[in-house]
């Protein structure tokens, strides 16, 4: 041991280290020799049983020894470990001064969610948190179109909004917008590159764009205003005898768009309303929770269970504004979160029979909250039960009438046909309307 110098000793053991770490960064350990298979090895660190022999540098630990570190009082006990490893890693590692602290910062969040096993709990990059905290609300302010990145990078218009600012100014569809206010959006993401266009109503946004199938390049001044984002769709005809209207999300604004929806409809001479979530995803509680009410009276909407076992009931707020118009829901595999707590609650209160598909069952209770670095976390603090008491979450709900087909396009006309038919049995039935 004595003929190796401290310097020439430490470079064996980090050549070793290097030669046994493999692509993926996991370290192996060495194979034992076929010759002490059998045998206990020697520990790290303590001599060879066999004092006749040489003591071999390659015994030596390939992991220091732990080295107490002070781990500062605001980090959880919990956290100590993963405090030392970014420490020693920022302090000690050959490549530092190279290291992005945001990308660490990114990659200890979503490895901590990730751990945790639950797919509706996840981070928000701070690009994308702003686009979501504002579209929750059902309007944005911005350009109006609705884009996409190409598979090279360009960002293109895949259609403005009608009458909306970018449409007004001339963008069509398939241009390909270059430069914001001078600044190339080449290499950023899609939702930095939306960042990017939106902003205050009122303001003016300088976009550089090569119209489809032109040879150059044009600057368009485009002035922001509020867009908004439509969850309230008519799929009724005038000559026909019963509304159908489509909820494609449940966003702050819902409420009172599907009861403006239902009061054209009803002036128009619609006997009845077929409500149709299929597809929808969800949104906002205090939105479902308000269209539940325009349908009861009073009652229970939904209960809701935390962590810590505490019960919360929701009830209905009152109005019951279409309390007596015959209904029918349309729901299937897509609909989810609020659409199956509107599904659950018309059920429960055998207000409205249900024709499709089982529910999606996401019934977990999530909020969007920020974080110091501008994005935030959508966090699982509850799960949700029907009025009954169902579970919805890995559950789903059954549909009063089934009606499924493995061609999209035929379950889809089929479920509308039967709704029909279930909404003339109610008028048809005693003490219908």
């Amino acid at each position: 041991m004595a003929a190796f110098g401290l310097p020439v000793l430490v470079a064996l053991v980090l050549l070793l280290v290097s030669c046994t770490s493999g692509a993926g960064d996991v370290a192996t350990p060495a194979e034992p020799s076929p010759q002490t298979q059998s045998e206990k090895p020697a520990q790290a660190g303590e001599p060879s049983s066999d004092s006749s022999q040489p003591a071999d540098p390659f015994l030596l630990p390939t992991a220091l020894p732990a080295v107490p570190m002070n781990v500062p009082d605001p980090v959880p006990e919990d956290l100590a470990t993963l405090w030392e490893v970014w420490s020693l890693v920022s302090e000690q590692h050959v490549d530092r001064q190279q290291f992005d602290p945001a990308e660490f910062d990114e990659a200890a969040i979503r490895g901590l969610l990730r751990a945790i096993g639950d797919p509706h709990t996840h981070y928000v990059p701070a690009e994308a948190f702003q686009i979501e905290n504002q579209d929750i609300y059902g309007s944005f302010e911005g350009i109006g179109a609705n884009v996409q990145m190409r598979p090279d990078g360009k960002l293109f218009i895949v259609a403005p909004i009608k009458d909306g600012p970018a449409e007004k100014a001339g963008l069509r569809p398939g241009d390909l917008i270059l430069e914001v206010d001078g600044e190339s959006i080449e290499g950023l993401s899609l939702l930095e590159a939306v960042n990017k266009i939106r902003g205050p109503r009122g303001s003016e946004v300088v976009l550089l764009v090569l119209h489809l199938g032109a040879g150059e390049e044009v600057e368009l001044s485009v002035v922001r205003d509020t867009i908004p984002l439509p969850s309230v769709l008519v799929r009724s005809r005038a000559e026909d005898r019963f509304a159908h209207i489509r909820l494609t999300t449940f966003y702050a604004n819902t409420p009172e768009k599907l009861a403006e929806a239902i009061r054209q409809e009803q002036a128009r001479g619609a006997e009845g309303l077929i409500l149709d979530v299929r597809d929808n995803p969800g949104g906002l509680l205090d939105s479902v929770v308000e269209v539940v009410s325009m349908f009861i009276d009073d009652g229970l909407v939904l209960y809701q269970v935390d962590g810590a076992g505490r019960r919360s009931d929701l009830n209905a707020r009152g109005s019951g504004t279409f309390s007596d118009i015959p209904l029918v829901l349309l729901a299937n595999e897509g609909s989810a979160s609020a659409s199956e707590i509107l599904t659950g609650a018309l059920q429960d209160h055998q207000r409205a029979p249900v024709v499709g598909a089982k529910t999606f069952g996401k019934g977990s209770v999530n909020i969007l909250r920020r974080l110091s670095n501008g994005g935030g976390i959508y966090l699982t603090f509850a799960k949700w039960y029907t009025p009954s008491g169902r579970l919805i979450e890995g559950n789903g709900l059954e549909p009063d009438h089934e009606v499924t087909s493995r061609d999209r396009q035929k379950a889809e006309t089929s479920q509308f046909e039967k709704a029909v038919e279930v909404m003339e049995s109610l008028i048809r039935a005693p003490g219908g309307a």
